[in-house]
């Protein structure tokens, strides 16, 4: 085994093992987790027909990290943050299903699979190192002056998350992207790290859960939360797509529960979408939105639960038709984002659809009375939900690849692109507001 943490990657090579004896005996040396495998397309250089067959020849990649999980008191700028993470389980059963699905979808498929297969195993969905959700967090909570505590069993996962942090910290102050108005070292001063949970959250008044997208993980980690806080601490959590309902009903603490859902990447776009379980206290919701607010984020509130909440419902919508426009051959991968990034969206980054509604007529009533009939002629040709594969997949798989190769030189590289924009777009609409 070769461990690099700076990148907080472990990388073990050439293991000869069938892969269930891989599952039982060395997985389970590594903290809870999140098993993600990308879709099997000619776009992935990373297929070997050799790891279909067992004894299996790979080179698995993991990302073993600490999940930053934040929490303070809105009432004082300097209660502590507890942070807490995925604590270690028994995740083989997860991890053989999701391993037989993507051998499954490789047989059938009649891609390319030359090369090497890396698998990833991810705390966070298609992030990656100490994860970044929970990394944003932290940097936004000590950015408006509150002390954090960073949870983690391993030690060395949370030394390495302090110094991807520092690390981004001095970047940001460098470039002037830096957020708050204490330096980057005041910042770092106010977030240490932990590893008892209960000393963790001892104090604490806040709780950022950040942890994968995985019901039961989640449910765990909330019923351990819930026998140690007290009857004032916020449990919230990250998620983006599980209802507070099946998160939070049984704990004796769902009054305080509550979702505060941030958009990736979280410390360059502010939304935080608040979203309550049906049992959560009114009191919850505001001391949370008072608390979003505080730290520089735009809390939005919903008033009861939905699938995929707000944001999602409507990029999936987007998205939908989108992958529709361009599976029936109307416009081309490219011509379509161009739409969006030179056209909605340049609208979209200030003012919503309901208030370009109102400002594309005289007011919402006269633009329902003028437009209403062509838009439901336009929304009676939209078609069922795509299947998001197949042929459509490819097309727009071979263009984003084109454009942006499938590597990580290359895509981290935009990846700092897209978030230096929307620095930069955030600086420029406080200054507008300002104004």
């Amino acid at each position: 085994m070769r461990v690099n943490y700076a990148s907080v990657f472990i990388l073990l090579q050439k293991f000869r093992l069938g892969y269930s004896v891989f599952l039982r005996h060395v997985i389970p040396l590594f903290s809870a987790w999140e098993l993600t495998l990308p879709s099997p397309t000619h776009s992935n250089p990373y297929w070997s027909q050799q790891a279909l067959e067992t004894p299996m020849s790979f080179i698995p990649r993991l990302s073993y990290s600490a999940q930053l999980l934040p929490y303070s008191n809105p009432t004082s700028s300097l209660q502590p943050i507890g942070v807490f993470t995925s604590s270690q389980g028994a995740a083989e059963e997860h991890a053989q299903q999701r391993l037989e699905t993507w051998r499954s979808q490789l047989c059938s498929s009649q891609d390319d699979k030359s090369g090497l297969l890396l698998l990833l195993l991810d705390f966070k969905k298609e992030y990656r190192g100490c994860g970044l959700i929970g990394r944003s967090w932290a940097m936004v909570f000590a950015a408006g002056g509150f002390k954090v505590k960073l949870y983690d069993i391993a030690q060395q996962q949370l030394t390495s998350a302090l110094e991807n942090i520092r690390k981004q910290m001095k970047e940001l102050e460098a470039s002037g992207f830096l957020k708050g108005s204490l330096s980057a070292e005041k910042q770092l001063a106010l977030i240490s790290i932990c590893t008892d949970l209960k000393t963790a959250v001892d104090g604490a008044a806040f709780i950022q859960e950040c942890t994968p997208e995985n019901l039961e993980l989640k449910k765990k980690i909330f019923g351990q939360l819930d026998l140690i806080v007290g009857d004032n601490v916020i449990l919230s959590s990250s998620t983006s797509c599980l209802l507070p309902s099946k998160l939070f009903t049984g704990l004796k603490h769902v009054k305080q529960c509550i979702v505060s859902h941030p958009v990736n990447p979280p410390y360059f776009v502010p939304l935080v979408e608040i979203v309550p379980h049906p049992e959560t206290d009114p009191s919850t919701i505001e001391r949370t939105y008072a608390l979003m607010k505080k730290i520089g984020q735009s809390p939005v509130k919903l008033n009861r639960e939905i699938e995929g909440f707000v944001l999602n419902r409507l990029q999936y919508a987007v998205i939908s038709e989108a992958w529709r426009l361009v599976g029936e051959g109307i416009i081309s991968p490219t011509d379509l984002d161009l739409v969006m990034s030179d056209g909605l969206g340049m609208r979209y980054a200030f003012i919503g659809p309901l208030e370009t509604m109102h400002l594309n007529a005289e007011g919402i009533s006269n633009y329902c009375e003028r437009y209403r009939e062509g838009m439901k002629l336009v929304l009676n040709t939209f078609g069922p939900v795509p299947e998001f594969s197949g042929e459509t997949e490819q097309k727009i798989s071979q263009a984003m690849s084109e454009k942006i190769p499938v590597v990580p030189k290359h895509l981290n590289a935009r990846r700092e692109w897209r978030d230096e924009c929307l620095t930069g777009l955030a600086k420029l609409k406080k200054q507008m507001s300002s104004n």
